[in-house]
């Protein structure tokens, strides 16, 4: 028995639909995200899992404290960009690199398809010093930052990511590791210390893995 065209379309359009919404939740609203290294210990593991929230962030301003999942310096830092030899990979590639055999195979990854996750803390036209142990200091104010459990230590051979008394531009923002002396951060990256709101994928909004960590994230109390 032939099935007609507008079976076809009936049986079909729901799935399409779903699918769409689905997707269209992934890209505007949230989505899964798990994390793969410790620079944001203790308050992240490796391997969590979290959800991360988009829509919020277009209707208010980013706060000092929240925890931001980014684009990759790789895909917007000048200088990082300049040591390519060759264009970076299209939106479209980075969807596809994400998905197995090609995220596991060796090579074929790209840096600038990555996503990092820091916490915000320092806010645009903010004066913004790190010194060597990367303690943070807000118009010459040493922030409290109880959530950082591993500094670096005091050591002429390391670099810490110091820099002294920079404005943070309109529109950027200071992000940070938590694990302050194990972090690749904004006191890093080679084209600029600061990341441009546009650059902000979403926050971290709920951990569902693992379950003794079940939960949402807040904005420290200290903050407010």
């Amino acid at each position: 028995m032939k099935t007609s065209v507008s079976e076809i379309i009936k049986e079909w359009t729901p799935l399409i639909i779903v699918a769409l919404f689905i997707s269209s939740c992934r890209t505007f609203i949230a989505e899964p995200r798990y994390i793969p290294s410790g620079s944001m210990l203790p308050e992240l593991q490796i391997d969590d899992r979290l959800i991360i929230e988009k829509f919020s962030l277009k209707q208010r301003d980013l706060q000092r404290g929240e925890i931001v999942v980014f684009n990759s310096p790789y895909s917007f830092d000048e200088q990082l960009i300049s040591y390519r030899n060759e264009e970076l990979p299209s939106k479209f590639s980075c969807f596809l690199m994400g998905f197995p055999p090609m995220s596991i195979i060796p090579g074929l990854s790209d840096k600038a398809c990555d996503a990092y996750i820091k916490r915000i803390v320092a806010l645009p036209g903010e004066l913004v010093s790190v010194n060597n142990l990367g303690e943070v200091f807000i118009n010459n104010t040493k922030l409290n930052e109880p959530y950082v459990t591993s500094f670096c230590k005091e050591d002429l051979f390391v670099n810490c990511g110091q820099f002294d008394a920079l404005i943070v531009p309109q529109d950027h923002f200071l992000v940070l590791g938590d694990n302050r002396s194990n972090s690749w951060d904004g006191r890093f990256w080679p084209g600029g210390y600061f990341l441009h709101k546009d650059e902000i994928i979403g926050k971290a909004y709920f951990r569902f893995w693992p379950f003794e960590g079940f939960g949402f994230f807040s904005i420290p109390s200290y903050f407010k």
